[in-house]
């Protein structure tokens, strides 16, 4: 459930997507658990990785966690201040995916309604939470077969998420600004004037320099916190880490999340109460 401030609450309690404003935790005291992403701060996954997808533009387009069971990312949007604005994407998603080919189904989750599409032998479910003149959308990605384990640990992610709204107006459903780390965005610039000089270059993964274990999904996990993932990030060029079905379905969900804002719609039914103790560590108990 997205809180409204009405209460101080701490990161580890699996209570979110928390607001920033509503907890009493410091951003400080996140640095090495979460990926700031400006936005949103999201918890890294123990033994993954960071990667950015660069556009076509060669701007940075995707940041993903990628586990050994697939890959997540999470992002925010602007929404109005009455909630509802997920309830409107979901049904635009489901029927952008079942249009475009996917097997689409819509479920009952701990938030409220999901978005499961599979294609080609892959599972990604889109989940969505309503917060205080935002929205923040979880993806997971990866093998059917990992379909049931991914989906707990991507509401495993959302549920420590933290989204930073700030005050700028934005229109509804405009992605709120990504901004990367340091050291993440000097490695970003790098790869960018790479690939500008050889736009053959983006095709390869370009690992952040600090070290040669974890740099890429062929060197295995890394093993530290999110500097330590940050510090052996890895960039790829557009759609180079995708397959056909990936890039089909990533398409279709940001073409939902950005079209144009719905008129203002009911509240959604009562929503399901805050899970208690920590999500993540559930899932790591069950694994």
């Amino acid at each position: 459930m997205a809180q409204d401030g009405s209460e101080e609450l701490r990161v580890g309690q699996a209570r979110g997507p928390y607001d920033i404003d509503a907890l009493a935790t410091r951003p400080q005291e996140l640095e090495n658990s979460h990926l700031d992403l400006g936005s949103v701060l999201v918890p890294v996954v123990e033994g993954g990785q960071v990667t950015v997808e660069m556009s076509e533009a060669h701007q940075p387009q995707n940041v993903y966690l990628v586990t050994p069971i697939g890959r997540i990312s999470v992002s925010a949007f602007a929404a109005p201040k009455s909630p509802g604005m997920w309830r409107e994407v979901v049904r635009e998603l489901a029927g952008s995916l079942r249009d475009d080919g996917a097997a689409t189904s819509v479920e009952d989750g701990h938030w409220g309604r999901e978005v499961v599409a599979e294609m080609d032998g892959a599972t990604h479910r889109f989940i969505g939470v309503d917060g205080p003149r935002w929205l923040v959308r979880c993806v997971g990605s990866g093998p059917t077969e990992n379909a049931d384990d991914l989906a707990r640990l991507s509401r495993a992610v959302l549920s420590e998420t933290v989204v930073r709204r700030g005050s700028e107006p934005f229109p509804p459903r405009d992605p709120l600004p990504i901004v990367l780390p340091p050291v993440l965005a000097e490695q970003v610039a790098a790869a960018q004037q790479q690939m500008f000089a050889d736009p053959a270059a983006g095709q390869e993964p370009t690992p952040v320099a600090g070290g040669d274990e974890g740099t890429t999904d062929e060197a295995g996990p890394v093993t530290g916190g999110a500097l330590d993932q940050v510090a052996h990030a890895t960039v790829y060029g557009e759609n180079a880490y995708q397959n056909e079905s990936d890039a089909a379905v990533t398409d279709t969900a940001d073409e939902a999340a950005t079209d144009a804002a719905p008129a203002e719609s009911e509240v959604d039914e009562e929503p399901q109460p805050p899970s208690s103790g920590s999500a993540m560590q559930r899932f790591l108990r069950r694994r």
